[in-house]
Formats: C-alpha cells, structure tokens, sequence
C-alpha cells in the first residue's frame, strides 16, 4: 500500500490481509522525507547510553493481542524508545508508565518492557500511534500524521475495536478523522468518553514523561480512565 492524503472510508476492505502483512508495510515505509532523514539520524548518532545498541529507526509497528476490542491510540514512536528498539512504548519512561498500568490492569503479563524481545505479551488490547516514526522534537505535522492514517485505518479494520483509549488530544484527533470527522466533534479531556459512529473514545492525558513528572497524569488518574476504556470494551 502506498499512503494517501485522502484514505478510503472506515468500511472500506483494508488494504493488507493481516496485521502481520500491516506492520510489515510500516517498517518498510519511506513516504515522509523528514521523518525518514531524522529516524534515521537518531540511529546513526545514538543516545550514549545506547551507544552500543542497534536501533530500530524505521516504521514502528502495532503491539498486542489480535482479538482486541480495546485499542491504545498514542501519538508517535519516541526517538530513543520505539525507535530504538521496534516496538511500541519499549525502552523509555513513557512505557515504563503504560505498561506498568496494563498490568495493574491484568492486561500485560509483567510490568515492564525494555527490548522487543523481553517476554512481554498483552491481552485484550492492542497499542498503536496515528504516526508510525519518530517526529523530531516529537512533533508530526498534520501532513505526516495524514500520509500515514491507511495503516492505522487497516489496523482498525482489521482488529474491529470497541474502544479506543486515546492518549492525548492528537491521538483523540486522528481516530475521530478515521471515522469521518463527524459533527459536532467530542471535545478531548482526561476522562471524556464519546460515542462517534458505532466507536466509543475515551480521553487520557498522554503518558509522556512531561506530564507524569510534573503529576498533571497520575498513576490512579490514569488507572480510573484506563479501568474505563477496559469497562466498556467488556462489561
């Protein structure tokens, strides 16, 4: 699949046949010449704690259980964590965080997610970003975010969820536009649940480390709108 600016509607047949075929096609993707140039320099150049470490530095795939009817929407693989190692919310503070509470949850088998290859598995869920690389300053532009929507429109045909968790207001933003940008729009809050065409969203603060060192996202705040989301994905 070669990304559009304009993809096709939300009912349309997905483009690939599987999520494997999905995250195969993202980590192959070379559409956005800015994203390209700076994963790719983040994998050159190195974090001197990583000096020693492959990186990843391509498109990061979707992580998670395939029969999921709870989606985790965030907004973009981090430089150093994602990037680094291949898969999503791995190796930073950020996934520290996420995966710490998905297994308060009983939705992750452990706590903690370093490497790609570390053991973890989740059930019930499936994580996954409307970008698919590593923005500088962790900022994607809209055209970016735009070039990149057919994965995600695939990853959400294929994995028909229920729910979509999603952190922060670009997250929330780019699955109300996969639905069609429906009016009125839901206004994004920590906490804020919306029924947009057949979907239920469900805002969080975004679990970056800007929010949770200064508490604006805590622990119990975000365990109430994650116990949320798995609620209403399954009573």
């Amino acid at each position: 699949m070669t990304p559009s600016d304009h993809p096709a509607p939300k009912d349309a047949p997905p483009a690939h046949a599987s999520l494997a075929e999905v995250g195969a096609a993202v980590s192959t993707c070379r559409a956005c010449p800015r994203l390209v140039e700076w994963r790719e320099e983040v994998g050159r150049v190195k974090r001197k704690a990583f000096a020693d470490e492959d990186y990843w530095a391509r498109g990061v795939p979707g992580f998670g259980d395939p029969a999921a009817k709870l989606l985790v929407l965030g907004l973009a693989p981090a430089a150093h964590g994602a990037n680094r190692t291949g898969r999503m919310f791995t190796g930073d503070r950020s996934g520290d965080f996420l995966y710490a509470a998905l297994h308060r949850a009983g939705l992750a088998n452990q706590p903690e997610s370093v490497s790609i290859d570390d053991g973890l598995e989740l059930d019930r869920v499936w994580i996954t970003s409307p970008v698919k690389c590593a923005p500088p300053a962790n900022k994607p532009t809209a055209a970016e975010r735009d070039e990149c929507a057919p994965y995600l429109a695939d990853e959400m045909r294929l994995l028909q969820p229920e729910v979509i968790l999603c952190l922060g207001r670009f997250a929330w933003d780019g699955a109300w536009m996969f639905l069609g940008k429906p009016r009125p729009k839901p206004q994004f809050g920590h906490g804020a649940v919306a029924e947009v065409e057949g979907l239920t969203l469900v805002g969080s603060y975004h679990v970056s480390q800007q929010n949770t060192f200064t508490g604006r996202l805590t622990e119990a705040m975000f365990d109430e709108a994650l116990g949320m989301a798995i609620e209403l994905a399954y009573g």
